[in-house]
């Protein structure tokens, strides 16, 4: 249910289904399969996939500070991800990937300290 109606899988589109699965095979093979000493602790946060499921944009949160590396290592292992999806996924064509990095928890937090300063006195 949603704002007390009920959601059918027709008001949830099928790029978002198809992204939802994606995120979760794309963390899976990056968790067991993927070896690349460049690629940090990652955590696939998001997957946009266009209309037509020839595209997904991939939003990866990266710990630590050298984000650069993490994604050169990510997008050498593009080719090895996407066969990856192409043997889990029963999909007539595999999107093309690109990594994107998630900045939401940095965003989150810079709220929540501008939150905080607002409640200090005499502020």
């Amino acid at each position: 249910m949603k704002d007390g109606k009920v959601v059918s899988m027709a008001d949830y589109k099928r790029s978002e289904r198809v992204g939802d699965q994606i995120r979760m095979e794309i963390a899976e093979i990056l968790m067991t399969k993927v070896k690349d000493p460049r690629i940090g602790f990652v955590t696939v946060t998001a997957v946009a996939v266009s209309d037509d499921l020839r595209n997904a944009k991939v939003f990866v949160s990266v710990l630590g500070s050298d984000a650069g590396r993490t994604f050169e290592g990510l997008d050498a292992a593009r080719p090895f991800i996407r066969s990856e999806l192409g043997r889990r996924l029963k999909l007539r064509f595999v999107p093309e990937l690109s990594f994107r990095e998630d900045h939401t928890a940095e965003e989150a937090e810079k709220i929540y300290k501008l939150m905080d300063q607002m409640k200090e006195p005499g502020s």
